[in-house]
């Protein structure tokens, strides 16, 4: 499994989208899901870092059909951990697999899952606080 993500600095949230393989068209899928599915309107500022699914010519057209709404700021090659999101995915993957053992694949993800709601839900005070990485 993979995760596409990406954070909203408005509502201090996580926008995700599970996927079993990481190519270009679940990049795009995850591009639908965001700016098609859960957010039809309004600005974004993408930052992608060089990896070959978000720089495939299916992905860069994808891109293209939301100019008007994305500006995307591409990080140097070998730079991901300049991405503010990254903090994020060692984070859950601190919380979700380091010294933990599953039984099955369906249960780390339902774990990864639960995680990625706690996150989201802005009352909790054991959330990830991506914020203040930002200032």
């Amino acid at each position: 499994m993979h995760l596409f993500g990406a954070y909203r600095f408005e509502e201090d949230t996580l926008v995700w989208k599970a996927a079993r393989r990481k190519h270009s068209q679940a990049f795009i899928e995850f591009l639908e899901h965001l700016f098609v599915e859960r957010y039809p309107t309004g600005h974004f500022i993408l930052v992608l870092d060089n990896a070959s699914i978000h720089k495939s010519d299916a992905s860069l057209a994808a891109l293209s059909l939301f100019d008007h709404r994305v500006t995307v700021i591409w990080l140097p090659p070998y730079c991901s951990e300049l991405n503010p999101i990254e903090r994020f995915w060692r984070y859950l993957k601190e919380q979700v697999c380091i010294n933990k053992l599953y039984p099955d694949m369906a249960e780390l993800v339902q774990s990864v899952i639960d995680q990625l709601e706690r996150q989201n839900d802005c009352s909790r005070i054991d959330r990830f606080c991506l914020l203040k990485f930002m200032q």
